[in-house]
């Protein structure tokens, strides 16, 4: 009876279908235990709002890095200028001998990242290039230098990504050999 039904309160048997809509659900009313598990989907998270404390340890996978983590790029350029987008790869393969003189310029580069550029063969001159604001410098590592006569590795570490970009890289030439 009507009696019964506290101050306010309405029996679910008396509630039509689809009678309780979003509007009359108080602002924080819900809680962990009115969502079924497995119920939310990221379309439902704020952008941003997963933060490292809600990432369980151990748990980013190779597949969830970044190409410029994971990704091999190739070129068949021979000569001229090659851009080589740091975040397109980490792998950079020059599948063809160069040809004539090669600049190789950097895009997208990030402080701490690393890329190894394979395949350099061809007796010509390799220039190293970026697209920094303002200049860039270039430190060679080692005593090695690119000899065009061989297949060659370069490897790249940016120290700085500012407008006065700071390069540190190696070269050295290899061959195939499955005995070290």
């Amino acid at each position: 009876s009507a009696s019964s039904i506290a101050d306010g309160a309405i029996a679910t048997a008396k509630l039509a279908d689809d009678a309780v809509t979003t509007a009359k659900i108080a602002a924080d009313a819900i809680d962990s235990t009115k969502i079924a598990d497995d119920a939310i989907d990221s379309e439902h998270y704020v952008d941003g709002s997963i933060d490292t404390a809600h990432i369980a340890d151990d748990n980013i996978t190779f597949d969830k890095l970044e190409n410029r983590y994971t990704a091999k790029s190739t070129t068949s350029s021979t000569s001229g200028t090659v851009s080589i987008d740091w975040s397109a790869g980490t792998t950079f393969e020059f599948t063809a001998s160069l040809t004539g003189a090669t600049t190789i310029s950097f895009t997208n580069f990030k402080q701490g990242q690393v890329i190894g550029i394979y395949g350099l063969t061809g007796a010509q001159t390799i220039t190293l290039d970026s697209d920094a604001a303002t200049s860039e410098t270039f430190n060679r590592i080692g005593t090695s230098e690119y000899d065009g006569t061989g297949s060659n590795f370069l490897q790249i570490a940016c120290v700085d990504d500012s407008a006065d970009a700071v390069f540190n890289y190696s070269v050295i030439t290899y061959t195939s050999d499955t005995t070290p």
